[in-house]
């Protein structure tokens, strides 16, 4: 459905996909059920809710696991009507244990008509049509989502999403082998951010943490719920950098530390066991932060053009980053405008 309706504001642009998008056979179909079970076991779990997008995805993954569920390819099949009730059936009687009222016949109608949309473009077996173009020297942008630690595996278990966000499930996810990759590249705001629950150890609270969100227009970009805000972490960044083999970073995000005074920046946790700048395995055994305390810029950064005319406090605080971190910040982005990007 979501995007059956990104495809209908791209034609209303006049922009024309047809032999431009391209769909895997193999990608997993979020079924309408799929969306109430995980509204259906959100709202059970009351106080200790993760703080699921409630779209869907972890049932689907749930049913990917376990080898039920249905995949785009699925759709071209002349049983997948049959496959299609038994598994709505399945997903009926799991939802049964729920005391949760739910209508999913609203959902199923948009829903076949996605799925005729659907048929209507090339469905094919993309790890092969991507192979193919590495093999002739074509150039591969993978687009993923979400932050290194909300990976299923690395983040803060249980406060993750379904799937690999780090740089190795581009290669699970696209069917590329890692000798395949080339460059990795860190993205990272100036200051920390998370959606939904879970544990956040620079969180701020207080005016500073309101004052980031709304400079920043911190949003969730699915829900719309406000970010938590708070200081940039580098026990998580250098535990990222790790993950992911990361070999540069781009820093986003500066313009919003422009109005700061003083600009903190986390170098180690308190834990029981005393300071450490090593990622733990639970984020609850964090008592405190320690902090390295810069002084702000403070001053607009929109109509700066390159690197040597950023003030020095903002130089200071990327070398900060580079020599905590031991990997070099190469862009730097001050403002959302695409102009307002700087290369060094």
């Amino acid at each position: 459905v979501v995007l059956k309706k990104e495809i209908e504001r791209l034609n209303n642009l006049k922009i024309n996909l047809k032999g431009r998008l391209y769909i895997s056979k193999k990608a997993h179909l979020i079924l309408p059920t799929h969306r109430i079970l995980d509204a259906a076991s959100e709202a059970a779990k009351g106080v200790a809710k993760i703080g699921s997008t409630l779209k869907g995805i972890g049932p689907t993954y749930m049913d990917k696991t376990g080898r039920n569920g249905l995949r785009v390819g699925d759709i071209l099949l002349e049983d997948f009507k049959e496959k299609y009730e038994f598994l709505k059936q399945k997903h009926k009687n799991l939802l049964s244990i729920y005391n949760y009222e739910y209508n999913a016949e609203q959902y199923e109608q948009e829903w076949f008509e996605g799925i005729e949309i659907l048929k209507s473009f090339d469905i094919i077996n993309t790890e092969q049509y991507i192979n193919e173009s590495i093999d002739s020297d074509k150039r591969i942008l993978a687009e993923g989502a979400q932050g290194t630690l909300l990976d299923i595996d690395f983040g803060s278990y249980p406060f993750v999403t379904s799937s690999n966000t780090i740089c190795a499930g581009a290669c699970t996810g696209l069917g590329v082998a890692p000798t395949k990759v080339g460059k990795v590249i860190g993205i990272a705001k100036a200051y920390c951010t998370r959606v939904g629950s879970g544990p956040f150890p620079t969180e701020d609270l207080n005016e500073t943490g309101e004052k980031l969100r709304k400079i920043g227009n911190e949003y969730g970009s699915t829900t719309g719920r406000p970010r938590r805000c708070g200081w940039l972490d580098l026990v998580a960044l250098r535990y990222s950098i790790m993950i992911n083999g990361t070999s540069e970073l781009i820093l986003t995000k500066t313009d919003v530390l422009n109005d700061f005074d003083v600009i903190k920046i986390c170098t180690a946790y308190k834990t029981k066991d005393g300071i450490t700048n090593k990622y733990p395995f639970d984020l609850s055994e964090v008592i405190d932060t320690e902090y390295t305390e810069l002084k702000g810029w403070k001053c607009d950064l929109s109509d700066i053009s390159s690197i040597d005319k950023l003030p020095k406090e903002l130089l200071n605080y990327i070398a900060f980053i580079e020599k905590e971190t031991g990997v070099p910040v190469r862009m730097i982005s001050t403002g959302p405008e695409r102009k307002q990007i700087l290369l060094r």
